[in-house]
């Protein structure tokens, strides 16, 4: 017994310093110190034993366990060092290498005119107001002095919650030029762009849901002229001190007078294309001197102020902005085209 003791230990030292994995390493543990190991093998041998030799036995087999576990032990910090320093070599960053360029994102086409159209109102005073899209009838029809009727008002062309016609998407943000008359003191100047809702056919110039920007001055002594200046002076500084604009009558009920603001075609200079429809000219905004009437409503007295307002397409501003042929390409995400600003 004492040499099968010696064999098991000489063969278990070698066979663990031998090692180069963990899971060689466990194989050998069970192999040797195991229920059905080597080791506990020759000590179920003890019961055949002289009572002389079994405590000599027992110690010898004792030493044997503890000289296999301490060399495991040992042999088992030496695997994880070596399995430490390996993954280091391997995650090693050269800080010297030059790093890989992130690829970053840039503004929308569409997003970049507004942020200039807002430059150019804040610096003329205007305030930037922001609401809801789900809006009230009330304030996107009634206070605007679109009574029951108005052609807006039809299922077929707006979009309604419910079957009493009250709650809708807002289809214009000018329920924020109401909401800024009922909140904001005298005088008011104010810019509402965001998203609108209307149930249009998909064509080159025309979608359902679309962007506005709407605005609004109220103070003593506003005239036609005082609209005609800050919108010219807008549109300049858009596209440039050479742009041809032109003014046409119109009727808005919320607007008298009112007028249609046109800007020359981008694409054709006037000629005429598929773009501006062979017109020559692009819508760009409708505007107008405030009806009386709307100020009453928000209690405001039109013999003693007098205000205008507008509002133009923020997607047909950017394609007019950008020389855009398409009204489609703003939504289509197609990353060809919007790589290109």
């Amino acid at each position: 017994m004492k040499e099968q003791l010696e064999a098991i230990r000489k063969s278990a030292l070698e066979s663990i310093a031998g090692t180069q994995a963990g899971a060689d390493l466990e194989a050998l543990r069970v192999k040797y110190l195991g229920k059905k190991g080597e080791l506990t093998a020759v000590l179920k041998q003890m019961g055949s034993l002289s009572a002389e030799l079994r405590p000599v036995m027992g110690q010898m087999a004792n030493e044997v366990r503890a000289s296999v576990e301490k060399a495991i032990e040992t042999q088992s910090a030496i695997l994880a060092e070596k399995a430490m320093e390996a993954k280091l070599d391997m995650e090693t960053v050269d800080v010297t290498i030059p790093g890989k360029a992130v690829k970053l994102g840039h503004k929308h086409p569409m997003y970049l005119a507004l942020d200039e159209i807002k430059d150019i109102f804040v610096g003329m005073g205007f305030t930037v107001l922001d609401g809801p899209e789900v809006e009230l009838a009330e304030l996107n029809f009634d206070r605007l002095n679109a009574e029951e009727g108005h052609p807006s008002r039809d299922w077929s062309d707006t979009f309604y919650f419910d079957e009493d016609s009250r709650v809708m998407l807002r289809s214009q943000t000018s329920p924020m030029q109401v909401r800024a008359m009922d909140s904001m003191p005298l005088p008011i100047r104010i810019i509402a762009p965001g998203r609108v809702y209307r149930k249009d056919e998909v064509d080159a110039t025309h979608s359902p849901m679309f962007h506005q920007v709407e605005g609004m001055a109220i103070d003593k002594g506003i005239t036609m002229a005082d609209l005609k200046g800050t919108l010219n002076t807008v549109v300049k500084q858009l596209y440039g001190e050479n742009t041809v604009t032109r003014f046409r009558p119109h009727h808005f009920p919320f607007t008298e007078p009112s007028c249609e603001m046109d800007v020359q075609c981008h694409k054709c200079g006037g000629v005429g294309c598929p773009t501006c429809k062979g017109e020559g000219w692009i819508e760009l905004l409708g505007a107008g001197m405030i009806h009386p009437r709307v100020l009453e409503m928000a209690g405001i007295d039109p013999e003693v102020y007098s205000g205008w307002a507008f509002g133009m397409g923020l997607e047909r501003t950017a394609m007019r902005r950008f020389k855009i042929a398409d009204l489609r390409l703003i939504f289509e995400n197609d990353v060809r085209f919007l790589e290109q600003f």
